[in-house]
């Protein structure tokens, strides 16, 4: 009988643009824009000048002047992507776009034939294909991660999916590919909150494009690396694989679990704690008649255990993006939480040091650690003994709530017009469709 990893290969290279259904392509399109948008906007951050500097033919993503070499086009425009934090997060939790679409963008422009928008969303769409099921081998990785950053683990091999389906590798070669991404997989979770969590995305991306062009030269791996507990189950303590449906029998997870696309650029948890903090600034203003934060004695957050996100005085834009007491008291502070809220200008604010001083955390039994099940809640103490809370279940912008497609063109827009004039934009716009 077919083996879990040659069934993989066996699927990737039979699935067609016929299976592709309406409401795959337009959740793929908008993730794609969303992607191009928040990539756009990354490649003005240090962290993105950083890995230019070390990669100096392919080209960059808002810098029309240079061109890289494939792969560091990949990994530039991967690290672009993931440098705010601003990309977006499946279930089980991934950041699935940013390891796929920078690879195949910088794959299509060194192919002989230039690959059309379908070719393009379908090869997408395998790469999100094979991230979800891998992701379904585990019970552990529905939860938010504890040990390795996802994107290093599964995003590296849905790099090496689409990039082998846009290449028209055979089954066999697309098996190898998978093997070889495996040998590039895992980064700890210890370097998220620093200037190295981005790397991990532009190594998935552009480690799973080269994963793809060594197998199609007939470099070969373990044919079994997905059904073996020294595989890719290393990675998992509850590894359990299942092969990939035939294109008979076949149904995109993508249209049954939507992804989350982010208002703010930061981890996706903060979008509770920020919902959640402007709720009950808004409920206090209204008992109280203004919002005087000189009379605020105690702010208290009820979130997940988990110990990346919580940061109780954040010393860089990198550990701000992961700190629930940062992101609920930039939102009392300021009644909103933006892209400038991360400037160093405005983490060092005497105002915001002193009102993150009053927050106590609380880490309820009935709240786990889990994007589809977590909850936060934001109760404010003031110096008279009133006090208002708001709890957040669902965000704007979470799967259960996906934002309108205006809201998504529009935070598009505003990320892209930093590097793009408008005709660019509305441009990208057309072209995405």
């Amino acid at each position: 009988s077919q083996g879990i990893t040659e069934s993989f290969g066996a699927a990737i290279h039979a699935l067609n643009a016929t299976h592709l259904t309406d409401g795959v392509i337009h959740r793929s399109k908008r993730m794609m824009l969303d992607t191009l948008g928040v990539g756009l906007l990354g490649s003005r951050t240090a962290v993105f000048n950083k890995a230019l500097m070390y990669s100096q033919r392919s080209s960059v993503w808002g810098r029309s002047e240079i061109t890289l070499p494939p792969h560091y086009a990949a990994f530039v425009n991967g690290i672009a992507v993931h440098s705010m934090d601003f990309d977006d997060t499946w279930h089980p939790a991934t950041h699935p776009s940013g390891a796929v679409l920078p690879a195949l963008l910088a794959l299509a422009e060194t192919l002989a034939s230039r690959p059309s928008g379908l070719d393009l969303l379908l090869a997408f769409n395998v790469g999100l294909e094979v991230q979800g099921r891998l992701m379904r081998f585990s019970r552990e990785a529905y939860n938010i991660p504890e040990r390795f950053h996802p994107p290093s683990v599964v995003g590296v091999m849905g790099s090496a999916a689409a990039s082998a389906k846009l290449l028209g590798l055979s089954p066999a070669q697309c098996s190898h590919a998978l093997a070889i991404a495996v040998s590039s997989a895992g980064a700890p979770l210890a370097n998220a909150a620093t200037q190295t969590k981005p790397l991990h995305i532009g190594n998935a991306a552009r480690r799973g494009l080269e994963a793809a062009q060594l197998a199609q030269i007939g470099l070969e791996g373990n044919p079994a690396i997905l059904d073996v507990a020294n595989g890719l189950g290393v990675y998992y303590g509850d590894y359990n694989p299942s092969p990939m449906a035939d294109s008979g029998a076949f149904r995109w997870i993508l249209e049954d679990q939507n992804v989350a696309v982010k208002r703010i650029p930061a981890h996706l948890a903060m979008h509770w704690v920020v919902d959640a903090a402007l709720a009950a600034r808004a409920k206090l203003r209204d008992t109280v008649g203004t919002f005087d934060l000189s009379q605020i004695r105690q702010v208290t957050l009820r979130v997940p255990p988990s110990k990346y996100i919580n940061c109780p005085l954040p010393a860089s834009e990198h550990q701000a993006r992961h700190s629930f007491q940062f992101n609920a008291c930039s939102a009392l502070l300021d009644g909103q939480v933006t892209v400038a809220s991360f400037d160093r200008a405005q983490i060092n604010r005497p105002a915001l040091r002193e009102l993150l001083s009053k927050v106590e955390v609380e880490t309820p039994e009935d709240n786990p650690p889990s994007f589809d099940k977590m909850y936060c809640e934001v109760e404010i103490g003031s110096a008279e003994g009133r006090s208002a809370a708001a709890r957040c279940d669902t965000f704007y912008g979470h799967w259960r709530k996906p934002l309108s497609q205006r809201d998504l063109v529009e935070k598009f827009s505003v990320n892209a017009s930093s590097v793009l004039c408008p005709e660019g934009v509305e441009g990208l716009i057309d072209v995405v469709g």
